[in-house]
């Protein structure tokens, strides 16, 4: 589901201007068209794990940007691999 940034702040329980500070720090990436930006349910777990991070875990700025920066490394890390075994599995010509 495709969705604005007012709807991410509503579904997602944060202020509008709380998501505003977390796009420019680059916490949350949209999605752009041209109808502007937009976000995915992806980009509301994440605004909640982040607003976890910092309320019940008690992260601060710089913590929660190298958990964020660790987690996307593993993600990537997780479909590379996926790729590999993918392309291992499948016969050679």
């Amino acid at each position: 589901m495709r969705m604005t940034k007012h709807q991410l702040a509503t579904t997602s329980g944060i202020k509008v201007e709380t998501l505003e500070l977390w796009i420019a720090q680059e916490w949350l990436v949209p999605g752009t068209t041209s109808a502007g930006m937009r976000f995915t349910d992806v980009d509301v777990a994440r605004a909640r794990l982040i607003q976890d991070l910092k309320d019940d875990l008690g992260a601060n700025d710089e913590g929660i940007a190298v958990i964020l920066h660790l987690m996307d490394q593993l993600h990537g890390l997780r479909r590379a691999l996926a790729r590999m075994k993918d392309d291992m599995q499948r016969p050679s010509d």
